[in-house]
C-alpha cells in the first residue's frame, strides 16, 4: 500500500512537472519543463534585451552558473514586456514587436510577430538535446538545437566559407577556424531575423548529419563487381595509361596532415603520379545527394560522363567543394575521380550525404560539441539592416577604419629586403598609380628568431629610416605582419614560457615548421589576459614605436600547424587560461584581436587601430578587425567563390572584409608561363582587380609572380589600363566610400550588401550569390569566367537601373545579358541614387574632397548623406564629424542640400558642388572630368537647386 502511495505521489509530481512551473523575473521569465521531454533541460529562460532581441537559455540544471560571454557585451533590458498564460500549457512573453511562446511542458520556444504570424520555432520534443560529455576531465554538454522555419525561408551569414554557397538552406556549414574558413556563429534570414549562437566550440549548422564515407554508397568497379571502385595508380601523370598499381578501394580519405604520407601505397610517386578511381555508384534512396570533397592538387570528377568538379588547390592548404547530384533509386551512375597530388603532402576525401529527410526540409540545426547550456539570441527587425543592428547592439559597433585603409594597398609574399619594399612604393609614385598602404609580410626577422619582432639587420638595415621615408617622402602607410608564434629558445619564448603564456603541446611533440631545416615553435595563449598584454608590450616596444601604422595578424585561427584535424587543434591549444580547448576553440582570433586593440588604445588613444586578421569571430568588429579570406588559390572558380564568401561574411554582421586580389597560391603554369597562360594570368588578375575595387577594402597580395600591376602587364596592355582605371575610380569615389565606412558605425550599415539587404521582397534574389550592392547605390557584377565578354545578371525589381559607364537606363525585375569587355566590369546604379565623386588623388590624404561632383540619377526621389570626419583618430566617438544630406525630388526636379550638421577640426567651411543630373532622356556615364555640371557654392546652409 505504501509503495502504491509513493507511486501515486511520484505520478502527481510528474504531472505538476509536465504542466510546467515558471517564475517571472525582472527581465523575462523562467520555465521549468519536463526534463525528459525538454531534451535534458531543467530550466528554459527568456530574457528581454529589447523589443526586438530575446535571449534564450536552456540549462541542464535549474540554477546555472553565470559566466561572462566573450562575444556579447553586458546588456540591460531596454523594453517593457508582459508574461501571460495561454491556456494550461503555454506562456506568452510579449514586447511591442514580438510574441515569444514557451511550451511549459517541453520548454520549446516559438517567435511570432505581434500579429501572431510565426517567424521561427524551436522544434518541439526532439528539437533540443543537452548530452553530458567530458573534455579534459571537465564535465560539459554537447549542445544541439533544431529550429523549424517557413517554407520560403533562407539563411545566410555564418562567417566566411569557400564552397561557393550563398543560401545555406539544406546545406551544412562547419564552424571551425581554418585558413580560408572563418567561423562566425550568427545567421541572418531573408525573413528579417537572425540568431546569434553564444558558444565557441566546434559547431555544425544546417543539415548537421555526419557526412558518410564513400563506402556507404553502393559501389561497383570497372568490371561491375559490387563493393568497391577500381583505383589505378600511375607514376607518370603525362602517361596515365602506364600503371604502377591497380587496387580495389571503397574509401577515399586523406583528410589531414601526414595522412597521404602514411597511407598511400609506397609504390606510388606522389610528386609525379596520378590516381584514377573508376566504376559506378548507386543509392537506395532517390533524390538530391551531396558529395563533398576536400582536395589539394588537381581534382576532377565525372559523373554519368559529365565533368561536375574541376578544381586545384596548393598541396599544403586543401579546399573543399560539394557536388549536388540527383540519384534514382538503385540506378548506378558511372563515376571517375582523377587526382593529381601536385606535391609531397596532399589531401583528398570523398564523402556523401543522402537527401534531406522530408520532415527536415524546412529546418536547420545548430550542433555544438561542448558547452554548459543552450544559449542564443533571437534578433528581429523590419529589414536585414535592423537585424545587423541588433547583432551589433549585442556584440559591439565596428570601429571606423582610418581613411587611408579605404584606399589601395599593395602587398606581396613577400618583400624580402628594405630596398625591395621602398622601391615598389617609389615606382608607384613615379607611375602615378594611387597607393595608400604598403604591406610587409612575414620573415623580416632573422631566420631562427620567429617571434622576436626584431628586423634582420642584413636585409632591413635601418627600419626606422624606412618607415620615416614611407611616411614623409612617399606619403604611404605601412602595415606589418605579426604572428602569435614563437620559436623555441629565443629570449621572448623563454620569457613567455616561464610565465605560463604559451601552449606547450607542439613543443612536447617536437613538431617542426617548414622554414629551412624546420624549427620547433608554438603560439601564445590569447585567452590569458596577461599574455595578451605581454604580446602587445612586445610589439609596441619592437615595432609600434618605430611608427608602424597597422597590424597584420596572420595565422590567427590559431594555425599552430597547418591542416590539422579539430581534435589535434584542441590538443595543441590545451589547456587555455579560461577552460578546455573544446569549449573555447573558435574564439582565439577574437581574443588575439582584443589584446592588440586594447593595447594600442592604451598607449596611443587618439590613433585609430587597424587590424587585418586571417580569422575572426562574432564581436571582432569592435576590436577594429578586418578579416581577409586567407590563402586562396589563383583560379577562376576561387575568384567566384570569394563573391559569396564576402557577401555571407558581411551578412554575419562584420562590415570589413577583403581578399588577396589575384589569389594567393599560384598554379605552377603561371610561374614561368607560355604565351597562352600569360594571357590567362593577366585576364584573371584584371577581372579580380575589377571586383576588388568594389570590396570593402581594396588589397592586392599573393605569391610569385609579383602582383604589382606593372609586373602583371605593360602600360599599353588592356590589363594594365583596366587595373589603373579601377584604382583611380576607387579614389574618385572616396567621398561615397568613406561615407559607407562612417555609416557602419553611426548607422549600423553594411558596405558589401547581399541583395537580400535591399530587395528581400523580390524572391528572385534569394539564391543570387555572385552579385551584390556596394553601399546603397551600386550593383556590382564581377566577371568570373575566362574570356567572357558578356555577363548575364539580374536587375532587382522595384526600380530602374543605370549603366555606370554610359548612363543607359534598364528597367528592373529582369535578367539581362550585358556587354563585359576585357577592361570593364558591369556596374549599375540604382534609380534615385545620389553619388558623390571627389577629385583625383594619389593617396586619400593628398587633398580635401573639394570640389565634389554629385551624380543624381533621376526616376525616383533619392537621398544621400555625405559623412566626413578627421580620418585618423577617434574624435568621431565624441561627435566630431559632419554630415550633409542631399535630397532629390523628382516631381519638382530639385536637389535640396540641407544644413550641414556637426563639425570637426579641419572641416571645409566653404565648398563647391558640381551637380550632374542623369536620366533616361539624358544618359551620361560617370567620368573623371572635374568641374563640370551645375556649380553650387555651399557654406553649410540649406540650398534648393533647380535641375
Amino acid at each position: 500500500m505504501r509503495f502504491l502511495m509513493v507511486l501515486s505521489f511520484v505520478a502527481m509530481m510528474m504531472n505538476v512537472q509536465a504542466q510546467g512551473n515558471y517564475k517571472k523575473t525582472d527581465d523575462g521569465v523562467v520555465v521549468y519543463p519536463d526534463k525528459i521531454l525538454s531534451g535534458n533541460a531543467a530550466m528554459v529562460q527568456l530574457r528581454v534585451i529589447s523589443d526586438k532581441i530575446i535571449r534564450v537559455v536552456a540549462s541542464p540544471v535549474q540554477e546555472p552558473a553565470q559566466q561572462e560571454s566573450l562575444v556579447v557585451l553586458p546588456q540591460q533590458r531596454t523594453a517593457a514586456f508582459t508574461v501571460t498564460e495561454q491556456g494550461a500549457g503555454k506562456l506568452v512573453l510579449a514586447t511591442a514587436l514580438l510574441q515569444v511562446v514557451v511550451d511549459r511542458q517541453t520548454g520549446a520556444v516559438g517567435f511570432l510577430e505581434k500579429n501572431g504570424k510565426v517567424i521561427l520555432s524551436e522544434r518541439k520534443v526532439t528539437g533540443r538535446l543537452l548530452q553530458p560529455v567530458v573534455w579534459e576531465g571537465e564535465s560539459l554538454y554537447s549542445v544541439k538545437q533544431t529550429f523549424d522555419m517557413a517554407a520560403g525561408d533562407a539563411y545566410y551569414g555564418l562567417g566566411q566559407h569557400q564552397e561557393d554557397m550563398y543560401n545555406y538552406k539544406g546545406q551544412q556549414v562547419l564552424l571551425f577556424q581554418n585558413n580560408t574558413e572563418v567561423a562566425v556563429p550568427f545567421l541572418v534570414s531573408n525573413k528579417n531575423y537572425g540568431l546569434l549562437w553564444d558558444n565557441y566550440s566546434l559547431t555544425k549548422v544546417g543539415d548537421t548529419r555526419d557526412f558518410q564515407s564513400l563506402s556507404s554508397l553502393k559501389l561497383y568497379d570497372k568490371n561491375n563487381n559490387r563493393g568497391w571502385l577500381t583505383a589505378t595508380y600511375s607514376n607518370d601523370r603525362n602517361k596515365p595509361e602506364t600503371t604502377a598499381i591497380v587496387k580495389a578501394e571503397s574509401d577515399i580519405n586523406y583528410a589531414y596532415v601526414n595522412d597521404s604520407k602514411l597511407h598511400l601505397p609506397k609504390e606510388f610517386n606522389v610528386e609525379k603520379g596520378v590516381i584514377n578511381w573508376e566504376g559506378s555508384i548507386a543509392s537506395g534512396v532517390a533524390g538530391m545527394h551531396k558529395i563533398r570533397l576536400t582536395y589539394a592538387g588537381y581534382t576532377k570528377v565525372w559523373i554519368d560522363g559529365k565533368l561536375v568538379f574541376d578544381k586545384w588547390r596548393q598541396a599544403w592548404n586543401p579546399g573543399s567543394g560539394v557536388i549536388n547530384q540527383l540519384f534514382e533509386k538503385d540506378t548506378p551512375l558511372p563515376i571517375r575521380i582523377e587526382w593529381i597530388p601536385d606535391g609531397g603532402e596532399s589531401y583528398i576525401t570523398v564523402k556523401w550525404l543522402p537527401p534531406v529527410p522530408a520532415a527536415d526540409v524546412n529546418s536547420f540545426t545548430i550542433d555544438a560539441e561542448a558547452g554548459k547550456q543552450v544559449d542564443y539570441y533571437f534578433v528581429y527587425g523590419h529589414n536585414t539592416d535592423e537585424v545587423i543592428s541588433g547583432y551589433r547592439l549585442l556584440t559591439g559597433k565596428p570601429q571606423i577604419v582610418p581613411k587611408w585603409a579605404m584606399g589601395f594597398w599593395q602587398s606581396r609574399e613577400r618583400y624580402k629586403t628594405q630596398k625591395d619594399l621602398v622601391d615598389v612604393v617609389a615606382e608607384f609614385r613615379k607611375r602615378k598609380i594611387p597607393l595608400d598602404n604598403i604591406v610587409l609580410d612575414w620573415s623580416y626577422w632573422r631566420e631562427a628568431e620567429w617571434g622576436s619582432q626584431d628586423f634582420d639587420e642584413k636585409r632591413f638595415p635601418d627600419p626606422d629610416a624606412m618607415i620615416n621615408d614611407l611616411h614623409k617622402k612617399y606619403n604611404t602607410k605601412i602595415m606589418i605582419s605579426v604572428w602569435p608564434k614563437f620559436y623555441e629558445g629565443i629570449p621572448v619564448y623563454d620569457s613567455f614560457y616561464s610565465k605560463g603564456w604559451l601552449y606547450k603541446r607542439n613543443i612536447a611533440d617536437r613538431q617542426k615548421d617548414w622554414i629551412a631545416h624546420g624549427y620547433t615553435s608554438t603560439f601564445y595563449d590569447a585567452f590569458n589576459e596577461q599574455a595578451r598584454k605581454g604580446f602587445w608590450d612586445l610589439i609596441d616596444k619592437k615595432l609600434y614605436r618605430k611608427g608602424i601604422d597597422a597590424w597584420w595578424m596572420d595565422a590567427s585561427e590559431p594555425d599552430i600547424l597547418s591542416n590539422v584535424s579539430p581534435e589535434r587543434r584542441k590538443q595543441q591549444m590545451s589547456p587555455t587560461a579560461l577552460g578546455t580547448a573544446a569549449e573555447y576553440l573558435n574564439a582565439y582570433p577574437l581574443q588575439n584581436a582584443k589584446g592588440i586593440y586594447e593595447g594600442q588604445r592604451s598607449v596611443d588613444p587618439d590613433k585609430r587601430v587597424f587590424l587585418l586578421t586571417r580569422s575572426g569571430y562574432a564581436g571582432s568588429q569592435r576590436y577594429a578587425a578586418t578579416i581577409w579570406s586567407g590563402d586562396i588559390a589563383t583560379r577562376w572558380e576561387d575568384m567566384k567563390a570569394q563573391i559569396s564568401a564576402g557577401i555571407n561574411f558581411s551578412l554575419s554582421g562584420l562590415p570589413y572584409w577583403t581578399m588577396d586580389i589575384g589569389g594567393f597560391s599560384v598554379e605552377r603554369r603561371y610561374e614561368k608561363p607560355n604565351e597562352k597562360d600569360l594571357e590567362e594570368w593577366r585576364e584573371l588578375n584584371t577581372r579580380w582587380y575589377q571586383f576588388g575595387a568594389f570590396a570593402p577594402l581594396f588589397r592586392v597580395h599573393g605569391q610569385f609572380p609579383f602582383r604589382e600591376i606593372y609586373h602583371i602587364a605593360p602600360e599599353d596592355h588592356p590589363a594594365y589600363k583596366s587595373m589603373l582605371y579601377y584604382n583611380k575610380l576607387r579614389y574618385r569615389l572616396m567621398p561615397y566610400i568613406y561615407t559607407l565606412a562612417g555609416d557602419t558605425y553611426h548607422k549600423d550599415a553594411t558596405i558589401m550588401r547581399g541583395l537580400v539587404f535591399d530587395f528581400a521582397a523580390d524572391t528572385t534574389v534569394t539564391n543570387i550569390g555572385d552579385q551584390y550592392m556596394f553601399g546603397p547605390s551600386l550593383l556590382i557584377n564581377p566577371v568570373h569566367e575566362y574570356k567572357s565578354r558578356k555577363r548575364t545578371l539580374y536587375l532587382p525589381a522595384g526600380q530602374g537601373w543605370y549603366d555606370l559607364y554610359t548612363g543607359k537606363y534598364t528597367a528592373g525585375g529582369q535578367t539581362v545579358t550585358v556587354d563585359a569587355p576585357y577592361e570593364t566590369m558591369p556596374v549599375f546604379v540604382k534609380e534615385g541614387a545620389i553619388i558623390p565623386a571627389g577629385p583625383a588623388l594619389q593617396f586619400t590624404g593628398e587633398k580635401l574632397a573639394d570640389p565634389i561632383t554629385l551624380y543624381v540619377y533621376a526616376g525616383k526621389d533619392g537621398s544621400f548623406t555625405l559623412y566626413e570626419d578627421e580620418g585618423l583618430n577617434y574624435n568621431y566617438e565624441k561627435n566630431a564629424f559632419a554630415a550633409i544630406t542631399f535630397n532629390y525630388n523628382g516631381k519638382t526636379k530639385t536637389l535640396t542640400i540641407e544644413d550641414r550638421k556637426g563639425n570637426f577640426s579641419g572641416m571645409l567651411k566653404k565648398r563647391t558642388f558640381y551637380i550632374r543630373l542623369i536620366s533616361k532622356e539624358q544618359p551620361a556615364g560617370i567620368d573623371f572630368e572635374e568641374r563640370t555640371g551645375l556649380k553650387v557654392t555651399y557654406t553649410g546652409k540649406k540650398q534648393v537647386v533647380k535641375l
